[in-house]
Protein backbone atom coordinates (compact mmCIF):
# COMPACT_ATOMS: atom_id res chain seq x y z
CA UNK A 1 0.00 0.00 0.00
CA UNK A 2 1.33 3.42 -1.00
CA UNK A 3 0.36 5.35 2.14
CA UNK A 4 0.85 8.83 0.68
CA UNK A 5 -1.33 8.02 -2.33
CA UNK A 6 -3.97 6.49 -0.09
CA UNK A 7 -4.18 9.67 1.99
CA UNK A 8 -4.24 11.99 -1.03
CA UNK A 9 -7.08 10.01 -2.58
CA UNK A 10 -9.06 9.75 0.64
CA UNK A 11 -8.88 13.47 1.47
CA UNK A 12 -10.08 14.29 -2.06
CA UNK A 13 -7.30 16.55 -3.24
CA UNK A 14 -8.58 18.79 -6.03
CA UNK A 15 -6.76 21.55 -7.87
CA UNK A 16 -7.43 24.58 -10.04
CA UNK A 17 -5.15 27.06 -11.82
CA UNK A 18 -6.64 30.55 -11.65
CA UNK A 19 -4.04 32.94 -13.06
CA UNK A 20 -1.44 32.88 -15.80
CA UNK A 21 0.79 35.85 -15.01
CA UNK A 22 3.39 37.44 -17.27
CA UNK A 23 5.21 40.26 -15.52
CA UNK A 24 8.22 42.54 -15.88
CA UNK A 25 9.97 44.31 -13.00
CA UNK A 26 8.84 46.03 -10.94
CA UNK A 27 5.74 43.98 -10.15
CA UNK A 28 3.85 42.55 -7.19
CA UNK A 29 0.74 40.39 -6.83
CA UNK A 30 -0.84 39.74 -3.44
CA UNK A 31 -3.15 36.78 -2.85
CA UNK A 32 -5.66 36.93 0.03
CA UNK A 33 -5.67 34.22 2.67
CA UNK A 34 -7.77 31.11 2.16
CA UNK A 35 -10.05 32.08 5.03
CA UNK A 36 -11.26 35.01 2.91
CA UNK A 37 -11.50 33.49 -0.57
CA UNK A 38 -11.41 29.72 -0.08
CA UNK A 39 -15.14 29.15 -0.48
CA UNK A 40 -15.12 31.07 -3.76
CA UNK A 41 -12.15 29.39 -5.40
CA UNK A 42 -12.64 25.83 -4.10
CA UNK A 43 -16.30 25.49 -3.13
CA UNK A 44 -16.97 22.63 -0.75
CA UNK A 45 -13.35 22.14 0.33
CA UNK A 46 -12.64 22.05 4.06
CA UNK A 47 -9.14 23.40 3.56
CA UNK A 48 -7.57 25.47 0.75
CA UNK A 49 -3.87 25.72 -0.13
CA UNK A 50 -2.47 28.38 -2.44
CA UNK A 51 0.44 27.66 -4.78
CA UNK A 52 2.52 29.30 -7.53
CA UNK A 53 4.68 27.68 -10.20
CA UNK A 54 7.29 29.77 -12.00
CA UNK A 55 7.65 28.78 -15.66
CA UNK A 56 10.02 31.54 -16.84
CA UNK A 57 12.44 33.87 -15.07
CA UNK A 58 12.35 34.24 -11.30
CA UNK A 59 10.69 36.24 -8.52
CA UNK A 60 10.25 36.40 -4.77
CA UNK A 61 7.52 34.67 -2.75
CA UNK A 62 6.52 35.45 0.82
CA UNK A 63 3.82 34.35 3.26
CA UNK A 64 2.36 37.46 4.85
CA UNK A 65 2.56 37.42 8.62
CA UNK A 66 4.84 34.38 8.75
CA UNK A 67 8.29 34.29 10.31
CA UNK A 68 9.82 32.72 7.19
CA UNK A 69 11.94 35.09 5.06
CA UNK A 70 11.09 35.78 1.39
CA UNK A 71 11.98 32.94 -0.98
CA UNK A 72 13.64 33.33 -4.38
CA UNK A 73 11.64 31.12 -6.77
CA UNK A 74 13.17 30.25 -10.14
CA UNK A 75 11.78 28.70 -13.31
CA UNK A 76 10.81 25.08 -12.70
CA UNK A 77 10.15 25.64 -8.99
CA UNK A 78 6.95 25.63 -6.96
CA UNK A 79 6.04 27.46 -3.78
CA UNK A 80 2.97 26.40 -1.79
CA UNK A 81 1.30 27.75 1.36
CA UNK A 82 -0.26 24.74 3.13
CA UNK A 83 -1.68 26.81 5.99
CA UNK A 84 -3.65 29.01 3.60
CA UNK A 85 -1.65 32.16 4.32
CA UNK A 86 -2.05 35.35 2.33
CA UNK A 87 1.02 35.61 0.16
CA UNK A 88 2.98 37.76 -2.27
CA UNK A 89 4.79 37.13 -5.55
CA UNK A 90 7.03 40.08 -6.44
CA UNK A 91 10.08 41.18 -8.37
CA UNK A 92 11.88 42.09 -5.14
CA UNK A 93 11.57 40.94 -1.52
CA UNK A 94 9.42 42.92 0.90
CA UNK A 95 7.01 44.37 -1.68
CA UNK A 96 3.27 44.56 -1.01
CA UNK A 97 0.39 44.93 -3.42
CA UNK A 98 -3.27 45.90 -3.49
CA UNK A 99 -5.62 42.99 -2.98
CA UNK A 100 -8.58 42.60 -5.32
CA UNK A 101 -10.69 39.88 -3.75
CA UNK A 102 -13.32 40.23 -6.47
CA UNK A 103 -10.87 38.63 -8.92
CA UNK A 104 -11.01 35.34 -7.04
CA UNK A 105 -14.05 33.48 -8.34
CA UNK A 106 -14.94 30.67 -10.69
CA UNK A 107 -16.38 32.21 -13.85
CA UNK A 108 -19.44 30.68 -15.49
CA UNK A 109 -18.92 32.39 -18.85
CA UNK A 110 -15.21 31.81 -19.52
CA UNK A 111 -12.40 29.38 -18.88
CA UNK A 112 -9.73 29.49 -16.25
CA UNK A 113 -7.00 30.60 -15.98
CA UNK A 114 -7.35 34.37 -16.13
CA UNK A 115 -4.44 35.98 -18.00
CA UNK A 116 -2.64 38.85 -16.29
CA UNK A 117 -0.01 40.98 -18.02
CA UNK A 118 2.11 43.31 -15.91
CA UNK A 119 4.59 44.85 -18.33
CA UNK A 120 5.28 48.45 -17.31
CA UNK A 121 8.93 48.25 -18.42
CA UNK A 122 9.32 46.43 -21.71
CA UNK A 123 13.09 46.26 -21.31
CA UNK A 124 12.96 44.45 -17.95
CA UNK A 125 13.37 40.69 -17.61
CA UNK A 126 10.18 38.65 -17.89
CA UNK A 127 8.84 36.43 -15.14
CA UNK A 128 5.96 34.09 -15.88
CA UNK A 129 4.12 32.05 -13.31
CA UNK A 130 0.79 30.33 -12.77
CA UNK A 131 -1.21 30.69 -9.56
CA UNK A 132 -3.76 28.27 -8.25
CA UNK A 133 -5.39 26.53 -5.34
CA UNK A 134 -5.75 23.04 -3.96
CA UNK A 135 -8.70 21.96 -1.88
CA UNK A 136 -8.92 18.95 0.40
CA UNK A 137 -10.79 17.53 3.36
CA UNK A 138 -9.53 18.54 6.78
CA UNK A 139 -11.98 16.37 8.71
CA UNK A 140 -12.37 13.83 10.07
CA UNK A 141 -8.63 13.14 9.73
CA UNK A 142 -6.02 14.45 7.33
CA UNK A 143 -2.53 13.60 8.61
CA UNK A 144 -0.90 15.69 5.88
CA UNK A 145 -2.04 19.10 7.09
CA UNK A 146 -0.48 19.06 10.55
CA UNK A 147 2.74 17.61 9.09
CA UNK A 148 3.25 20.27 6.40
CA UNK A 149 5.25 23.45 7.10
CA UNK A 150 3.81 26.90 6.59
CA UNK A 151 5.67 27.38 3.30
CA UNK A 152 7.05 24.73 0.97
CA UNK A 153 9.53 25.64 -1.76
CA UNK A 154 10.60 22.84 -4.05
CA UNK A 155 11.88 22.26 -7.55
CA UNK A 156 10.09 19.96 -9.92
CA UNK A 157 12.25 16.84 -9.85
CA UNK A 158 14.51 16.12 -12.80
CA UNK A 159 12.53 12.95 -13.48
CA UNK A 160 9.25 14.89 -13.80
CA UNK A 161 10.45 18.26 -15.08
CA UNK A 162 10.32 17.42 -18.77
CA UNK A 163 6.80 16.08 -19.12
CA UNK A 164 5.24 18.20 -16.38
CA UNK A 165 6.71 21.47 -17.61
CA UNK A 166 5.77 20.64 -21.20
CA UNK A 167 2.18 19.89 -20.27
CA UNK A 168 1.94 23.04 -18.20
CA UNK A 169 3.38 25.14 -21.02
CA UNK A 170 0.93 23.69 -23.56
CA UNK A 171 -2.03 24.13 -21.24
CA UNK A 172 -1.42 27.78 -20.40
CA UNK A 173 -0.57 28.68 -24.00
CA UNK A 174 -3.77 27.27 -25.50
CA UNK A 175 -6.63 29.63 -26.29
CA UNK A 176 -9.73 29.90 -28.43
CA UNK A 177 -11.67 27.02 -29.90
CA UNK A 178 -8.81 24.54 -29.48
CA UNK A 179 -8.68 24.98 -25.71
CA UNK A 180 -11.45 22.50 -24.84
CA UNK A 181 -10.49 20.64 -21.71
CA UNK A 182 -7.74 23.08 -20.76
CA UNK A 183 -9.24 23.92 -17.38
CA UNK A 184 -9.57 20.26 -16.43
CA UNK A 185 -6.04 19.60 -17.65
CA UNK A 186 -4.64 22.39 -15.52
CA UNK A 187 -6.63 21.19 -12.50
CA UNK A 188 -5.02 17.76 -12.73
CA UNK A 189 -1.60 19.32 -13.32
CA UNK A 190 -2.06 21.36 -10.15
CA UNK A 191 -2.65 18.16 -8.22
CA UNK A 192 0.40 16.52 -9.80
CA UNK A 193 2.56 19.51 -8.97
CA UNK A 194 1.44 19.39 -5.34
CA UNK A 195 2.33 15.72 -5.13
CA UNK A 196 5.75 16.67 -6.53
CA UNK A 197 6.11 19.31 -3.82
CA UNK A 198 5.27 16.80 -1.09
CA UNK A 199 7.64 14.16 -2.48
CA UNK A 200 10.49 16.68 -2.67
CA UNK A 201 9.70 17.93 0.82
CA UNK A 202 9.86 14.39 2.16
CA UNK A 203 13.13 13.63 0.36
CA UNK A 204 14.70 16.80 1.72
CA UNK A 205 13.95 16.16 5.39
CA UNK A 206 17.01 15.77 7.60
CA UNK A 207 17.86 12.31 8.93
CA UNK A 208 16.73 13.21 12.45
CA UNK A 209 13.41 14.73 11.36
CA UNK A 210 10.18 13.73 13.04
CA UNK A 211 6.59 13.96 11.85
CA UNK A 212 4.25 11.98 9.62
CA UNK A 213 6.38 12.37 6.47
CA UNK A 214 9.53 11.31 8.27
CA UNK A 215 7.58 8.32 9.55
CA UNK A 216 7.05 7.19 5.97
CA UNK A 217 10.84 6.86 5.69
CA UNK A 218 11.32 4.96 8.94
CA UNK A 219 11.23 1.19 8.31
CA UNK A 220 9.24 0.32 11.44
CA UNK A 221 6.75 3.20 11.42
CA UNK A 222 6.20 2.95 7.67
CA UNK A 223 5.54 -0.79 7.99
CA UNK A 224 2.78 -0.08 10.52
CA UNK A 225 1.32 2.72 8.41
CA UNK A 226 1.18 0.41 5.39
CA UNK A 227 -0.69 -2.19 7.44
CA UNK A 228 -3.17 0.35 8.81
CA UNK A 229 -3.85 1.88 5.41
CA UNK A 230 -3.82 -1.40 3.55
CA UNK A 231 -6.11 -3.32 5.95
CA UNK A 232 -7.88 -0.72 8.10
CA UNK A 233 -10.84 -2.96 8.98
CA UNK A 234 -8.65 -5.70 10.41
CA UNK A 235 -8.87 -6.05 14.21
CA UNK A 236 -5.38 -4.74 14.82
CA UNK A 237 -3.91 -4.64 18.30
CA UNK A 238 -0.85 -2.80 19.50
CA UNK A 239 0.89 -6.15 19.94
CA UNK A 240 -0.02 -7.25 16.41
CA UNK A 241 1.22 -4.05 14.77
CA UNK A 242 4.42 -4.15 16.82
CA UNK A 243 5.09 -7.75 15.83
CA UNK A 244 4.49 -7.04 12.14
CA UNK A 245 6.73 -3.96 12.36
CA UNK A 246 9.62 -5.88 13.90
CA UNK A 247 9.72 -4.21 17.32
CA UNK A 248 8.68 -4.97 20.86
CA UNK A 249 5.35 -3.59 22.02
CA UNK A 250 6.84 -0.77 24.10
CA UNK A 251 9.55 0.16 21.59
CA UNK A 252 7.04 0.27 18.76
CA UNK A 253 4.51 2.37 20.68
CA UNK A 254 7.21 4.88 21.65
CA UNK A 255 8.70 5.04 18.14
CA UNK A 256 5.35 5.43 16.38
CA UNK A 257 4.21 8.23 18.69
CA UNK A 258 7.57 10.04 18.37
CA UNK A 259 7.01 10.30 14.62
CA UNK A 260 3.24 10.57 14.21
CA UNK A 261 2.37 12.40 17.49
CA UNK A 262 -0.44 9.97 18.32
CA UNK A 263 -0.46 6.34 19.41
CA UNK A 264 -0.83 3.59 16.79
CA UNK A 265 -4.34 2.74 17.96
CA UNK A 266 -5.42 6.39 17.94
CA UNK A 267 -4.11 6.72 14.39
CA UNK A 268 -5.96 3.56 13.33
CA UNK A 269 -9.19 4.84 14.86
CA UNK A 270 -8.93 8.23 13.21
CA UNK A 271 -8.11 6.76 9.81
CA UNK A 272 -11.10 4.44 10.04
CA UNK A 273 -13.30 7.48 10.65
CA UNK A 274 -11.81 9.24 7.62
CA UNK A 275 -12.74 6.26 5.45
CA UNK A 276 -16.16 6.09 7.08
CA UNK A 277 -16.85 9.74 6.35
CA UNK A 278 -16.32 9.12 2.64
CA UNK A 279 -18.45 5.98 2.69
CA UNK A 280 -21.29 7.85 4.39
CA UNK A 281 -21.64 9.95 1.25
CA UNK A 282 -22.79 6.83 -0.57
CA UNK A 283 -26.55 6.84 0.02
CA UNK A 284 -26.73 3.14 -0.80
CA UNK A 285 -24.83 2.23 2.38
CA UNK A 286 -26.52 2.26 5.75
CA UNK A 287 -24.67 3.53 8.83
CA UNK A 288 -24.45 -0.06 10.06
CA UNK A 289 -22.86 -1.15 6.77
CA UNK A 290 -20.34 1.68 6.96
CA UNK A 291 -19.47 0.72 10.53
CA UNK A 292 -18.83 -2.89 9.53
CA UNK A 293 -16.81 -1.84 6.47
CA UNK A 294 -14.28 0.06 8.60
CA UNK A 295 -13.94 -2.60 11.28
CA UNK A 296 -16.47 -1.77 14.00
CA UNK A 297 -18.24 -4.69 15.58
CA UNK A 298 -21.42 -2.73 16.27
CA UNK A 299 -23.18 0.33 14.93
CA UNK A 300 -23.43 1.72 18.47
CA UNK A 301 -19.66 1.59 18.98
CA UNK A 302 -19.14 3.29 15.63
CA UNK A 303 -21.67 6.02 16.48
CA UNK A 304 -19.93 6.72 19.79
CA UNK A 305 -16.47 6.93 18.22
CA UNK A 306 -17.65 9.12 15.34
CA UNK A 307 -19.48 11.56 17.59
CA UNK A 308 -16.64 11.72 20.12
CA UNK A 309 -14.01 12.58 17.50
CA UNK A 310 -16.07 14.67 15.07
CA UNK A 311 -18.72 16.18 17.31
CA UNK A 312 -21.72 14.92 15.39
CA UNK A 313 -23.37 11.57 14.78
CA UNK A 314 -22.76 9.73 11.48
CA UNK A 315 -26.34 10.27 10.34
CA UNK A 316 -26.11 14.00 10.98
CA UNK A 317 -22.76 14.19 9.18
CA UNK A 318 -24.31 12.47 6.18
CA UNK A 319 -27.28 14.87 6.08
CA UNK A 320 -25.03 17.93 6.42
CA UNK A 321 -22.81 16.77 3.55
CA UNK A 322 -25.75 15.98 1.32
CA UNK A 323 -27.38 19.34 2.07
CA UNK A 324 -24.12 21.13 1.29
CA UNK A 325 -23.70 19.22 -1.95
CA UNK A 326 -27.24 20.16 -2.98
CA UNK A 327 -26.60 23.84 -2.29
CA UNK A 328 -23.32 23.79 -4.25
CA UNK A 329 -25.05 22.21 -7.22
CA UNK A 330 -27.71 24.90 -7.40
Amino acid sequence: MDVLSDVLLSVRLAGAVFFDVEARSPFVTETPGASRIGSRVMAGADHVIGFHTVTEGSCWAEAIGAAEPPIHVRAGEIVAFPWGDANVMASAPGMRGKVNEAAYYRPSDQQLPFSLRMTSDQSADTCRFVCGFLGCDARPFNPLLSALPRVIHAPISSASRGWLSSLLHVAVQESGVDSAGREAMLAKLAELMFVEVIRNHMRGLPEDARGWFAGLRDPHVSAALRLIHGRPSEPWTLEGLARESGLSRSAFAERFASYVDVSPMQYLGRWRLQIAARLLEDKRMSVAQVAAEVGYQSEAAFNRAFKKHIGTAPGSWRRERMDRGTMEGQ
